[in-house]
């Protein structure tokens, strides 16, 4: 069984002493592990997918939207894309033992800055199994150990997972406590993972507001936030409006419940009468309710359009659901933008290259595109093979957390017997 049943403390100590094995590993065993993993994932496929049956059946996922049911659902599609991530990281060039620099000293003194594992990375999550295997992929492949901790109603999915996992290091001779899933408990659990000082290096929480803000109370390990995402299209004067079109409705409705999916849609007033109702009308098509202010109800051309609250420009919906305005100029919707967006994932469409220039620099977010739906954010499509999540700060991390931003340097320093003066 790969779901820990030691104590948060013991688990972690237990990555600590797994960490020492993998950190040192070569590339091609931490490759060969991750080959271990594709393959166990095309074998078992039956077996995640009871678990997964199971857990979707279990009381506990009643109350889940239908988006949080789909982000926990699992597929033969859904696991190969798994395994495809998986050696699509192997594929990728190892970082450990890059050197970023090397010079001599006036000394003599030779120095080397060498990028190295950051140790053991604790990941909390939500809903969404694959996040198992991706996150396990990228730590095994930046030499660090993981601690899972994932939802108490995707227990069973990600213990089939973690198990694939844990089986695929021990065939290459690497420890299987270099992956270990705690079993999703409340919040006295995660405060005491968000605590354990002496063998966690960071911890990366993915989950919406509330889990940020139940870590940031606590929090003594370092924290990556891999947050929510009010992630909003701005349709500009000077937009090709069938281009807007597709953009907006594949923004928000290719996958409503992911954290690149936009939120709030923007429209410049100049435009907003021709282009509204024909995007309105199609996303109601699509099952889109959509909430505006009275301008952008105004402009609707007889689609119902409920009417917007203060708090719907902050709130991620994660749902079939679009809050719609329409504004005077790109720098209210940049101020708008920078109010109300979590920095994660923010788009204009634009036929004019000085708008979308004055709208990358004034826009405060991890990812800026310019005529491109911000279902693009995503450590695969980056060609990162995968990513632990998408981090909202700026600081160790931001955008897609892959490979490389999983590491962190020293310094080697070789002399021949110099001291100081």
């Amino acid at each position: 069984m790969a779901v820990a049943t030691k104590t948060v403390a013991e688990t972690c100590a237990a990555a600590r002493r797994a960490v020492r094995e993998l950190g040192a590993a070569s590339t091609e065993t931490k490759d060969a592990a991750l080959g271990g993993i594709a393959r166990l994932l095309g074998e078992r496929v039956g077996d995640v997918l009871e678990a997964n049956a199971a857990d979707l059946a279990d009381e506990r996922a009643d109350g889940l939207t239908p988006a949080l049911r789909d982000r926990l659902a699992l597929d033969e599609e859904r696991i190969a894309a798994m395994a495809d991530g998986v050696r699509a990281v192997a594929a990728l060039e190892d970082p450990i033992g890059e050197v970023l620099d090397r010079k001599t000293l006036e000394s003599g003194l030779n120095l080397t800055k060498l990028r190295v594992p950051l140790g053991v990375v604790a990941v909390v999550y939500e809903a969404r199994p694959n996040v198992t295997i991706d996150c396990a992929a990228l730590t095994i492949k930046s030499g660090n150990a993981i601690v899972l901790r994932g939802s108490h109603y995707a227990e069973r999915t990600n213990g089939a997972l973690a198990a694939i996992v844990r089986e695929a290091l021990v065939e290459v001779g690497l420890p299987e406590d270099a992956a270990l899933l705690l079993a999703g408990g409340g919040h006295e659990d995660l405060a005491e993972l968000a605590t354990q000082e002496d063998s966690v290096d960071l911890l990366i929480p993915r989950g919406g507001e509330g889990l940020k803000r139940a870590l940031k109370d606590v929090a003594t390990v370092p924290v990556i936030y891999a947050a929510a995402g009010n992630c909003h299209v701005y349709v500009h004067a000077d937009a090709d409006l069938e281009m807007a079109r597709r953009i907006v409705v594949n923004a928000k409705t290719q996958r409503p419940g992911v954290c690149n999916a936009a939120e709030t849609l923007l429209v410049d007033a100049a435009v907003a009468d021709e282009f509204l109702p024909g995007v309105l009308t199609e996303l109601r098509d699509a099952g889109v309710a959509v909430v505006g202010d009275d301008r952008a109800r105004a402009a609707a051309g007889g689609v119902e359009v409920g009417e917007a609250s203060e708090d719907d420009w902050g709130r991620e919906y994660l749902d079939l659901k679009l809050a719609v305005a329409v504004i005077d100029s790109l720098e209210q919707a940049v101020d708008h933008v920078n109010r109300h967006g979590t920095r994660h994932s923010e788009a204009i469409v634009t036929r004019s290259e000085d708008a979308a220039a004055r709208f990358t620099a004034g826009v405060d977010a991890a990812v800026v595109y310019t005529n491109a739906s911000t279902r693009f954010t995503d450590g695969f499509v980056f060609g990162m093979g995968a990513e632990i999540g998408n981090s909202t700060q700026k600081l160790h991390a931001r955008g897609p957390i892959g490979l490389r931003e999983l590491t962190t340097y020293k310094y080697v320093v070789r002399g021949d017997g110099q001291v100081r003066e």
